[in-house]
């Protein structure tokens, strides 16, 4: 369990009851979102963890603020999606869910994480560097609706 901005917020693998929540919030965020049948796929065979808050917060489909999508070939692996409910941002859930990801993913034998990010993405942007990633390419018009640039960032994992 992991503190965040004065709420007990825990972080563990998703289930199947999380599906509606994490669509939710994917709809909230990303003009191209994924659909929940690609997000039920995610679940069966990527690291997926939530953020969840309140009473029952450890339980499925409970209190879900936040979720992070990863897709492990060791020693590699991808952020694929990493997201914050609208009325949760600010407050610690992404540095939160980002870091824990992290620590499964070396538990996992990782030794880089790689993601894209939509350049206009500010917050995010400030988010992974300051976690540590690093820029190493640009997808020209990666992005749709609207068409924008993806900034391919790095980070190494050092074995412990």
């Amino acid at each position: 369990m992991t503190v965040v901005a004065s709420k007990a917020l825990h972080i563990r693998h998703a289930v199947p009851e999380d599906l509606a929540a994490i669509a939710r919030i994917e709809r909230a965020s990303f003009s191209d979102p994924w659909s929940e049948d690609s997000l039920a796929t995610a679940l069966d065979r990527m690291v997926v963890l939530v953020a969840a808050e309140g009473e029952g917060a450890g339980d499925g489909a409970v209190g879900v603020v936040g979720y992070v999508v990863a897709l492990v070939l060791a020693p590699d692996a991808e952020v694929a999606d990493l997201a914050v409910a609208p009325e949760a941002r600010r407050r610690g859930v992404g540095r939160a869910l980002l870091a824990r990801a992290i620590e499964v993913l070396a538990d996992l034998t990782v030794r880089a994480v790689h993601l894209e990010v939509r350049e206009s993405n500010r917050a995010a942007r400030t988010l992974y560097e300051s976690a540590g990633f690093c820029p190493v390419g640009r997808r020209r018009g990666y992005y749709r609706q609207p068409v924008e640039d993806a900034l391919l960032l790095r980070r190494e994992i050092d074995p412990t």
